[in-house]
């Protein structure tokens, strides 16, 4: 089987139950570093609730993205510019950004929009926004390639969250994030792997942990490294300088 990142030969790695009666067969790029599903015949059942029982940290998450992504944008982006929050679940996310003063909007093809409704955003227009954010995506995604290709035509900035692949790589009962008993990860990325992905579309990449920017521009990594550790203190300042839209979105669907 081809990689689907680099189109390289992958190599099987091993076998799995995936929510204890699909069988799953998992396959390694030695190129890529990139470890994915063959053939997730399971998504369909897997996806009959798009937000997973287990994903206890969805909230938590989102809070701390939303300080880091505030204190980043407002110093290194036009913070008055468009955003988008592509499979951006219930809202949450969104909903957060608004609050704090930025322009945000969602887009989500599975999940109801709860918490930013009038915020969505229209994908058909294809108008460009100044950053885009896809936070626990990439894992999901069956073909990754056209997908952030399509994320692409909507911005050059992408900022993305999902777990790196530990090498060596780790067993099946070894890696928390392999997540098998719901069966909604099926795509695992090694620091090759997103940086070929960024050279593949021209763009570099900034490895922030759990957080990864894909850019066309260019920044210090130590730079942004600080201003994520330093987002949960620095944060109120700005707060404290933005215009929150909270009570301007409930003006708009008043109407």
């Amino acid at each position: 089987m081809n990689c689907k990142i680099c189109e390289h030969t992958a190599t099987h790695y091993f076998s799995v139950k995936i929510m204890n009666k699909y069988p799953g067969e998992y396959f390694i790029c030695p190129t890529c570093k990139f470890l994915f599903a063959g053939n997730p015949s399971w998504l369909q059942e897997a996806y009959k609730n798009p937000i997973n029982l287990v994903d206890t940290g969805l909230v938590d998450r989102n809070i701390n993205f939303h300080k880091i992504l505030s204190l980043i944008i407002y110093l290194l982006f036009d913070k008055n510019g468009k955003f988008l929050d592509y499979a951006g679940g219930y809202g949450i996310f969104t909903r957060l950004m608004r609050d704090t003063g930025f322009d945000f909007y969602w887009f989500d093809l599975y999940c109801e929009n709860l918490l930013s409704r009038g915020s969505e955003y229209n994908m058909s227009s294809k108008e460009k926004v100044e950053a885009l954010t896809a936070f626990e995506v990439f894992e999901h995604l069956e073909n990754p390639m056209p997908e952030i290709e399509k994320m692409l035509t909507y911005s050059s900035n992408i900022f993305f969250s999902t777990e790196l692949l530990p090498f060596p790589v780790p067993e099946p009962e070894n890696f928390w994030y392999y997540g098998f008993d719901h069966g909604q990860h099926i795509s695992f990325y090694s620091p090759d792997t997103l940086s070929f992905i960024a050279r593949k579309f021209e763009l570099k990449y900034y490895n922030l942990g759990n957080l990864h920017l894909f850019s066309a521009q260019k920044f210090s990594l130590s730079y942004l490294k600080a201003l994520k550790k330093g987002a949960k203190f620095l944060y109120p300042f700005v707060k404290l300088n933005m215009n929150s839209r909270t009570f301007e979105d409930h003006l708009k669907l008043k109407k």
